[in-house]
């Protein structure tokens, strides 16, 4: 175990240090805020209840000693963290597990160390939403082999403790993001080759589409067309409901394929499969995303006259894809025919206008689009104000930025996820570190944790400024969380160590990184005694990756036989059949 690199770092809460602030760079215009604290007061607060919650009181205790442990860069996951967590005496029910999962969601390590000790308590009840937010952490973490050991673990067991469709839709979906579309397919396969999902075709066929549109979105739209095909061609009375249409449409104009869309669009009028709105929707926000708003408007000019109404998620796209390009007198007359219709306007059609406005540099129109927005009932987000964040980064206005986070504190508005990105971007691109640094420890007080980019522009920021003993922390508490740095990172921040006499820093970086490549140890959600199961989960894994044959997965089932023999046999029939198609080609 390595040295954790003790560093205190005396911060201002950040609301006063922005009374530092020139006042002088005060910008001279007024972006509208509404008062959320008013909103949500009333008139006469009814008193406080006489018998305060003592459950609600105990488990806001036991997140906040959770919380301490797990941000602890002292404590690495594992044994050291199980024995933190039983030495803090909490109570790890479903519902906290569920906020310590959504909190720390950039801590795969941890939450895995978390999901093994609270399931190995005699007194843990099982969770399917706990569950599968344990796999979703594992496949986040690219941990597949542990992910399917916890699945086929409990694959067999009663059916009020194992896995359901959300869980192997979870997979489906990391292996989509990972790069590995066969082997959500193949997930897929094995999935409605078990006996509980055979006996609901609506659960297999809602998992299909699920499959389609995870493929479609992560790039993979080809594959996911050629398996429709496969499914036609196997099943002859098949007919594609109009769900997979769209997502096909929308797979290709994601995809930037218009030629591709054009034909699957005029193939459906050939097979007289009718569109409705949400096919209308898809084609115009992808001719939309592909700047061509003109075709777009005459594509809903043509649905009107074809009887089909026009919604939000007709208009909406035109509406922002007009803004994008700065045609904002157009743009606005969309609006009104927009406004005239029973739904009218939404806040993603203010948040387009107010974009574009932003991205314009034209933030006096911007404001008054919020103002509208407020005028007409429909509150502001911090969606809405990210869009100021983004033009005070582009610009460098630092003092405005951080002015408009201040007032959205004090309004009673809670700052999310991208609002924290986009400040810590501004301050880092300006070389701010102390203000960097406030911005850090708010968002973690608010129990936020730095992803990937935010702690790649904190190092880099750190280490630019010569703070390599803090640029280190960073580095190892990334990795202690369970993020691997980006080799770019690594290799600048140890070659500017090397350069400027911290030589002792970079190599600590060296050993930091020496495992990360391919690590070969057993993950941590699966004990010794279990290494059966870890066996099959791992064969399993790379049967998913490899596989060409479907029904080859049906053998993966559970079966009286020992399972890994029987991965052993399967993995055998793949490589003998690998060795013969190599024959064949030679």
């Amino acid at each position: 175990m390595h040295a954790v690199i003790n560093i205190r770092r005396r911060v201002l809460p950040l609301v006063a240090a922005v009374r530092l602030l020139s006042v002088s760079t005060q910008p001279t215009f007024t972006i509208p805020i509404p008062s959320l604290l008013k909103r949500n007061s009333p008139e006469q607060p009814p008193p406080p209840p006489q018998n305060p919650s003592s459950a609600a009181a105990a488990a806001a205790s036991d997140l906040a000693r959770i919380s301490e442990v797990l941000s602890n860069p002292a404590i690495h996951p594992g044994p050291d963290l199980e024995r933190a967590l039983t030495a803090a005496e909490v109570d790890p029910s479903s519902n906290l597990l569920l906020e310590v999962f959504n909190r720390f969601v950039s801590a795969p390590k941890p939450l895995s160390t978390l999901f093994n000790w609270a399931r190995n308590r005699p007194d843990y009840q099982f969770s399917i939403a706990v569950f599968n937010a344990a796999v979703n952490t594992l496949g986040k973490a690219r941990e597949f082999d542990s992910a399917w050991c916890l699945i086929l673990d409990l694959v067999n067991a009663d059916p009020t403790r194992r896995p359901d469709s959300d869980t192997f839709l979870i997979m489906i979906r990391r292996y989509t993001r990972a790069g590995f579309p066969m082997a959500a397919i193949r997930t897929f396969e094995y999935a409605t080759s078990l006996k509980f999902f055979q006996s609901d075709p609506d659960t297999e066929n809602n998992l299909f589409e699920k499959l389609l549109d995870s493929l479609c979105k992560e790039g993979h739209v080809s594959t996911a067309s050629q398996y429709c095909e496969n499914r036609k061609t196997k099943d002859p009375s098949w007919a594609p409901p109009i769900r997979v249409y769209n997502i096909l449409l929308n797979g290709y104009l994601r995809s930037r394929k218009l030629n591709h869309a054009m034909r699957l669009w005029e193939s459906m009028k050939k097979e007289k499969v009718k569109p409705n709105v949400v096919t209308y929707g898809t084609l115009i926000e992808g001719l939309c995303r592909l700047r061509l708003a003109d075709m777009a408007i005459e594509l809903l000019n043509q649905m009107k006259t074809e009887g089909v109404k026009p919604n939000a998620i007709v208009y909406n796209p035109i509406i922002d894809a007009l803004g994008e390009a700065g045609r904002f007198k157009e743009a606005m007359g969309m609006l009104e025919r927009f406004s005239i219709l029973e739904t009218g306007p939404t806040l993603s059609t203010y948040n387009s206008l107010v974009k574009g406005f932003c991205k314009a540099g034209d933030i006096v129109e911007a404001s008054k689009i919020v103002k509208t927005m407020i005028d007409d009932k429909c509150l502001p987000t911090t969606t809405t104000y990210s869009y100021f964040f983004k033009h005070f980064s582009k610009t460098g206005n630092i003092d405005a930025g951080l002015t408009l986070y201040k007032k959205l504190i004090r309004v009673g508005y809670d700052p999310d996820g991208l609002t924290y990105h986009l400040l810590l971007k501004m301050l880092s691109k300006e070389g701010n570190v102390e203000f960097t640094l406030k911005i850090v420890n708010d968002m973690r007080e608010k129990g936020f944790d730095l992803d990937l980019a935010s702690s790649t522009m904190l190092i880099n920021l750190l280490w630019r400024q010569h703070r390599y003993d803090e640029a280190a922390f960073e580095f190892e508490d990334m990795l202690r969380r369970g993020i691997v740095p980006q080799h770019i990172t690594y290799t600048r921040l140890s070659e500017e160590m090397e350069k400027n006499g911290r030589g002792e820093l970079a190599r600590k970086l060296h050993d930091l990184m020496r495992p990360v490549t391919r690590s070969t140890k057993m993950p941590d959600t699966c004990k010794e005694s279990r290494s059966g199961v870890m066996e099959r989960a791992e064969l399993m894994s790379d049967v998913l990756k490899t596989c060409n044959d479907p029904r080859e997965l049906v053998k993966q089932r559970y079966r009286p036989e020992n399972d890994v023999i029987s991965a052993q046999k399967l993995t055998e029939s793949i490589r003998r059949k690998a060795e013969l198609r190599e024959a064949i080609r030679g």
